[in-house]
Parts: structure tokens; sequence; C-alpha cells
């Protein structure tokens, strides 16, 4: 009887069903992203301190009944003034926008081929791409590096092979971390770009060849343009995050491989500047702002035609 007490009050307050699941989402980015977010956003206007926490207070009591708010906006001005920190968002973007057009060049034959083959193979192939999700991020980041450096399965190959006398410098090299990149964040092109290939109505291309129009013409005609969704979300999907990443640098990149996420470790815990290093996080968070409205009108846009 007390559950279907419980129940009838809800009712009675306007909560439904269809309510209660809605605000499940709510709830889960309320309790995971904004709360946090004005945590950081809190350190980011505070001032630095050698103390446990290394940052004062936000509201300090100046008098009896006398509550003082001091907001610093010299971390935010140190952003602009510093060029390492202009540096690091460079060429954070310029790391991240490469690896997001190779991982397009790759992934869309993969996504292609996948959504073409016969039925009984499909899911075989889709199982491959999405099979390095089973093991750790970390450990195949450092089978990257046994991989890699000199002394790695390539150059011994190489060598064995009699194609180079020496061994080639690959590990702590940009081309290092692109390589890395391209095969953490690859499945996530794939895997859009498949969705969307997928449920492609094949008769536009039945219809293109009966009126004597050549596969590669009727595929840059209708499946490319038809495919952009998926091309447009795969591409949000590893920009965003290989922006901030900082395993990949930090393992497989050289000293001079500076991006924004080495640069907020350094921040936080070898110069304990929290924060510094709260308005680097609440700057990158503003520059993702862009490409994740893009990402949701595409998402809409693909939504509502799909209706």
């Amino acid at each position: 009887m007390t559950a279907y007490r419980w129940t009838q009050r809800l009712l009675r307050r306007g909560v439904n069903g269809r309510t209660a699941v809605i605000a499940v989402p709510y709830f889960w980015l309320l309790l995971f992203f904004l709360v946090p977010f004005l945590i950081v956003l809190k350190i980011a206007f505070s001032e630095t301190q050698l103390a446990s926490p290394p940052y004062q207070p936000l509201l300090q009591w100046a008098s009896d009944r006398v509550v003082e708010v001091k907001l610093n906006f010299g971390n935010f001005m140190f952003l602009v003034e510093d060029s390492l920190y202009w540096s690091a968002y460079l060429n954070s973007i310029k790391v991240a926008a490469i690896s997001t057009l190779l991982c397009l060049l790759v992934g869309y034959p993969i996504a292609y081929a996948i959504a073409r083959a016969k039925a009984v193979w499909r899911n075989v192939l889709f199982m491959m791409v999405i099979l390095p999700f089973w093991t750790s991020f970390l450990l195949r980041v450092y089978a990257w590096v046994g991989i890699l450096k000199n002394n790695g399965l390539i150059n011994n190959f190489l060598m064995w092979l009699g194609v180079i006398d020496q061994p080639i410098v690959m590990l702590q090299t940009d081309f290092a971390i692109y390589v890395g990149m391209v095969y953490s964040y690859l499945p996530f092109m794939i895997l859009p770009l498949y969705a969307n290939l997928e449920k492609m109505d094949l008769t536009l291309l039945e219809a293109a060849a009966d009126l004597g129009c050549r596969p590669l013409r009727a595929f840059l005609s209708i499946t490319l343009p038809l495919s952009k969704p998926g091309i447009v979300a795969g591409s949000m999907l590893v920009f965003i995050p290989a922006v901030g990443e900082f395993i990949i640098p930090a393992l497989l990149g050289g000293p001079d491989s500076l991006m924004i996420g080495k640069v907020l470790w350094t921040e936080f815990f070898s110069n304990r500047a929290w924060p510094v290093a709260s308005a680097v996080a609440i700057a990158l968070l503003l520059l993702l702002v862009v490409p994740i409205a893009l990402l949701q009108r595409v998402q809409g846009a693909a939504a509502k035609g799909a209706h």
C-alpha cells in the first residue's frame, strides 16, 4: 500500500512515467557534468595559494555578517598573455584536425565495405571494428611503443628484410602521435559512417546505373552527399576528444609535442596551479562548443529527415 500511495501522490503532483524517464538523463547530466563544471569554474576564478587545497575560497568573511566575493580574472588574462597556451591550443587543434582527416580517409572505405558486405559477414566485420574496445586504452597505446621503438617490431622486421641498415626513428615523433590517434579513434569514425551507409537506399544507385551513370560518378553524386551526416558525426566524435588527448602525446610523442592535455596535467599535478589549470579547462570547453553544436545540429537534421 505504501508504494501505491506514493505513486498516487506523484501522479497528483503531475509526475508521470514519461516525466520520470526524462528526469533520469537530466539528473545524470546535472550530477556528472554541471556540478563538476561549476566546481572547476569556481576554481578558475580563485587565486593560487601554497596550501591544501592550492586555491583560495571565493567567499570570505570580511567582517561580521559581511561576505566578500573575490573574483580573480587574472587566470584567464594569463592565458591570453602567455604564448605557451596559445601554442598548445593551436597545436592541439592542428593534431586533432589532421587525425580526423586521416581517420576519415581510412574509415570511410572500411565503413563502406562493411555496409555493402553480405549479411553473413557484416556482423563479423563489425565485431572486428569494435574488438579493440574490449582491451584497455592505455595497454593499446603502450603496445605501439613496442612496435615503433628503435628495436621494435617494425624496425627489426625491416632490418631482417634488408630494407634498412639502421633503425628508423618513429617513436617520440609527430608520426607516432598520428599513428596512435588514428588507431585509437578510428572506430569512432567507422561506427556512425556504417550506420549511415547501411541505411542508404540502394535503389538510387540502381536507377543511376540504369541511366548510364558510372560507379565513380554515382558515388560522388549520390553516396557521398547522402553520407554527409555520418561524415560530420564521425568527424566530431574524433575531433572533440582528440583535442584534449593526453595519453597518446605523453607516451608516443616527444618533449616538443605540446598539446593542451599535457599542459593541463603539468599545471594541475606538477605546478599545482589549480586556478590556471581550471581556466585552461574552461577555455578548452568553450573552444569545443562550436563543434559540439555542429554535431547536434547535424544529428537533429538527420533525425528530422528520417521522420
